[in-house]
């Protein structure tokens, strides 16, 4: 496959879909119901944390967490306690999540406010400009995420150190630093040449066929492998395609057979 040929069509790709009125349904929409940065990291971890399992009931449950958080979220984490905060989400459930394991990242959200002020001060404490990419830093923000909540975060919050391709971490870190039609970002100190692609089933599906990864599974070696493969064509934002590609999956009017058959042409 040829970088030349690829990012033409890459770039087809994001001027076709890269737009804000094919966002929905997509938990990134909750994020623009806050214009206060400290607001949009918060509803954006959040959204990504529970952006597993079916569509729907992703956004029913994002919408019953952030409607809670009154009067804003960064109000709300800064003002409860662990006990006003299982009041105020008992019987919370999404799949493998209940009210005490959301309860408990919350807490954790909170304290890392307390220490560091905002998430991005606390991701940023970990981030080095002589790093290749952004794992260190996620790794030391998991790592104190997770201390902070006193509980095992593994499923919500997992390291990238044990080898997962962490899809929902890097997404949220995708929303935050990126800023287009699509992402809003305003982690403004953090590069998006540093990024690193949400890889899924689905994603790592894609990335295969094209010949981008020849790992056999979605893992962080896979996602890292697909990163170093799009910075080829895109080195200052290797995630720029990724919600593009995405749609492949989602819209009915997209065609993800067609858009691989115009590689194997070449």
């Amino acid at each position: 496959m040829s970088p030349e040929i690829s990012k033409e069509k890459f770039e087809e790709l994001y001027r076709q879909y890269n737009r804000r009125e094919f966002v929905h349904p997509d938990p990134l929409e909750f994020l623009y119901n806050y214009e206060d940065l400290y607001d949009r990291e918060i509803a954006a971890f959040i959204a990504s944390s529970l952006a597993y399992g079916r569509v729907a009931h992703i956004l029913k449950s994002v919408s019953s967490v952030l409607e809670r958080m009154e009067p804003t979220p960064s109000v709300f984490l800064k003002r409860a306690s662990l006990k006003t905060m299982h009041q105020t989400f008992s019987g919370f459930k999404h799949r493998f999540t209940n009210d005490q394991k959301l309860c408990a990242m919350l807490f954790g959200v909170k304290e890392v406010l307390k220490r560091h002020g905002s998430l991005q001060a606390c991701f940023s404490a970990g981030f080095n400009d002589d790093d290749d990419t952004i794992l260190p830093a996620l790794s030391a923000f998991t790592r104190e995420l997770t201390d902070c909540a006193g509980d095992n975060l593994e499923h919500l919050v997992p390291s990238p150190t044990k080898g997962s391709a962490c899809k929902r971490l890097n997404l949220f870190l995708r929303w935050m630093v990126r800023s287009d039609e699509v992402d809003p970002g305003g982690w403004e100190n953090v590069p998006a040449s540093k990024l690193i692609v949400p890889v899924d089933t689905h994603m790592h599906k894609i990335c295969h066929l094209l010949e981008l990864t020849k790992r056999k599974h979605a893992d962080m070696r896979a996602a890292v492998e697909i990163t170093m493969a799009f910075r080829t064509i895109a080195p200052a934002d290797p995630v720029r395609y990724d919600f593009s590609l995405t749609r492949l999956g989602i819209r009915k009017d997209a065609d993800l057979s067609a858009f691989l058959k115009q590689f194997s042409d070449f």
